[in-house]
C-alpha cells in the first residue's frame, strides 16, 4: 500500500540524478544546449559536430564536450570508448530538412532526415546500452515530436523519421522490461529554436511566419524542463511519453494566432 514501510514512495525520495552522468546530443544549440545548461550539476557530456559552439557551451556550464556525429559508426565509437560511465542518455541530436510534399520528394533529404534522427539514434544507443545497464539505474531519453504521433500535409520526411523515433522507444522499453533501464520519450509540439525551422524552409521570413502570431510558442528551456522532471522521478517511476504543447497549440494543426 501506499505510504507503508515497504512502499518504495514511502520516507524521503532521492532524486536518481543526483550524482549521475549524462550524455546529450545535439547539444550545439536549441533543446539540447538548454538541457545540458538543465543537467549540468549532475555531470555532463555534451557532444555534436560544431566544436566551436560545443566547447563554448561545456566551459559556461562546467561540462566536457567531445565530438560527435550520430551518422558517423567511427565517431560513435570514438565518442563512446572516450567515456568512463554513462547513468543517462538525452538522444537530441535530429532535425527537419525539407517541407516538401510527397510528389515532390527529394529522397537525398528523407535519406539525411532518416539518417540523422532515426540511424544515428540507433548507432549512438546501441553503443551506449552496455553501461547503461551496468550503472544499475540508466535512463535513455529520446527526444521524439508531436510529429511522431500525427502527420501532417508538407512534413512527410520528418513525420516519418519521428515516428520511427516513437517506434523505437516503444519497443526498447519492451526489450529492456528486465533491466535495470528506463525509456522516456519526450514529444513536444510547436516549440521556437534558433534553428530548427530555418534549416527546414531556408527562408528566415518563412521561418519566421511559422510561429507569427502566437503568443508564446515554446523555448528550448521549456522541453529542457520536462527532460530534467523526467529524468529525476524515482527510478521506480518511468514516464513512458509526455507530449507538450504551447497552451495557443491545441492540436497539431489548430493555432490560435492573434
Amino acid at each position: 500500500m501506499p505510504g507503508s514501510p515497504t512502499h518504495p514512495a514511502s520516507g524521503p525520495r532521492e532524486l536518481p540524478g543526483t550524482g549521475r552522468s549524462a550524455v546529450v546530443t545535439g547539444a550545439s544549440s536549441g533543446i539540447g544546449a538548454a538541457t545540458a545548461t538543465r543537467l549540468a550539476a549532475e555531470g555532463v557530456v555534451v557532444g555534436a559536430r560544431r566544436m566551436d559552439r560545443l566547447t563554448e557551451l561545456a566551459a559556461s556550464i562546467g561540462a566536457r564536450a567531445l565530438p560527435l556525429d550520430v551518422t558517423d559508426a567511427d565517431s560513435v565509437a570514438a565518442f563512446a570508448g572516450a567515456l568512463d560511465r554513462v547513468d543517462v542518455l538525452v538522444n537530441n541530436a535530429g532535425g527537419a530538412f525539407d517541407a516538401d510534399p510527397v510528389a515532390e520528394a527529394d529522397l537525398d533529404s528523407w535519406a539525411r532526415t532518416y539518417e540523422v534522427n532515426v540511424l544515428g539514434t540507433v548507432r549512438l544507443t546501441k553503443a551506449l546500452l552496455p553501461a547503461l545497464i551496468a550503472s544499475g539505474a540508466g535512463d535513455v531519453l529520446f527526444v521524439g515530436s508531436t510529429a511522431g504521433l500525427v502527420s501532417y500535409e508538407g512534413g512527410a520526411s520528418y513525420t516519418a523519421a519521428k515516428h520511427g523515433v516513437h517506434t523505437l522507444a516503444e519497443t526498447l522499453r519492451l526489450e529492456l522490461f528486465d533491466q535495470p533501464v528506463r525509456v522516456v520519450e519526450i514529444a513536444p509540439g510547436m516549440v521556437r529554436t534558433e534553428e530548427f525551422t530555418l534549416n527546414r524552409v531556408r527562408d528566415r521570413d518563412r521561418a519566421e511566419a511559422v510561429y507569427r502570431g502566437v503568443r508564446a510558442p515554446l523555448v528550448a528551456e521549456d522541453v529542457a524542463d520536462c527532460i530534467a522532471w523526467a529524468l529525476t522521478r524515482p527510478h521506480h517511476v518511468n514516464i513512458d511519453l509526455l507530449v507538450v504543447r504551447p497552451r495557443a497549440q491545441a492540436a497539431q494543426h489548430k493555432v490560435h494566432r492573434e
